[in-house]
């Protein structure tokens, strides 16, 4: 019977023992990847499992007062589940909203078991966010499908009908026509509801001014700017800022934006 050279033996142990190091050493970061990929993906029974084996482990002391400490980890959290679920295909304004809205709802509660089991209610709040999107895009074709993601990933950028039409390769008044017929706007319409709603994000979060905004998402001018967001929105970009000021619950921000076909 041959035998193992015994060189070939020890590297193989000294390798399968730094890899072992190296997985108990670092066992958060790598599941927790895993976690994200399955939020990205919508697959809630993964993501569920994997939040529960990092949960088995001992939490980082974020503060000295426990339940401090423990509202800190879940807001990071929270974080983590907003970059996912941005990266699995939904609006960043949507979910930065849906984060706020959970961070809030943490601020006010004081139990520790109760804070333990808003985790899970989060993450499904999240995956559930997403899947909506998801399936509303998906009811679309797939040229529609991929014009709508290309807005998605150049809201910022300058575009034109003809670059999407490149893109997806069709006529642009055939693309014209398919989109309007499918979505229920005009490409141009839908475009300046997404910047619309993502600029949202700028008005609430940043020092930003109304025109630096305006100029930012390619809109021709503040007044411009000013005049599509109050047709959406039902106020102005300096109304918004101030109520959101104001009031950071969810009632004071303005009415969802309203198909007006």
């Amino acid at each position: 019977m041959p035998t193992i050279n015994p060189d070939v033996v020890r590297h193989f142990l000294r390798h399968r023992l730094k890899e072992h190091r190296e997985y108990y050493l670092h066992p958060p970061y790598l599941i927790e990847t895993r976690l994200l990929k399955a939020v990205s993906e919508g697959k809630y029974d993964s993501a569920y499992f994997l939040l529960k084996k990092i949960n088995r482990l001992e939490r980082a002391m974020l503060a000295e007062d426990p339940v401090r400490s423990l509202k800190n980890s879940l807001i990071c959290s929270c974080t983590l589940l907003t970059r996912a679920v941005i990266g699995g295909g939904m609006p960043p304004e949507t979910a930065f909203n849906y984060s706020d809205a959970c961070i809030l709802e943490i601020e006010k509660m004081s139990d520790r078991d109760a804070l333990l089991a808003f985790e899970y209610t989060m993450l499904e709040g999240f995956i559930d966010q997403l899947k909506k999107v998801q399936k509303k895009l998906h009811s679309y074709s797939h040229p529609v499908q991929i014009a709508v993601e290309f807005i998605h990933e150049r809201i910022l950028q300058d575009f034109t009908l003809q670059d999407i039409a490149g893109y997806v390769y069709l006529n642009p008044n055939y693309l014209s026509h398919i989109f309007k017929k499918e979505v229920g706007w005009s490409l141009t319409e839908f475009i300046n509801r997404e910047r619309i709603e993502e600029s949202l994000y700028f008005l609430a979060h940043t020092n930003s001014s109304v025109s630096e905004i305006a100029l930012l998402f390619h809109f021709c001018n503040q007044s411009y700017y000013t005049s599509l967001f109050k047709k959406y929105c039902g106020m102005t970009p300096s109304e918004y800022r101030q109520r959101k000021d104001k009031d950071e619950k969810t009632e004071a921000r303005p009415r969802a934006l309203v198909p007006t076909r």
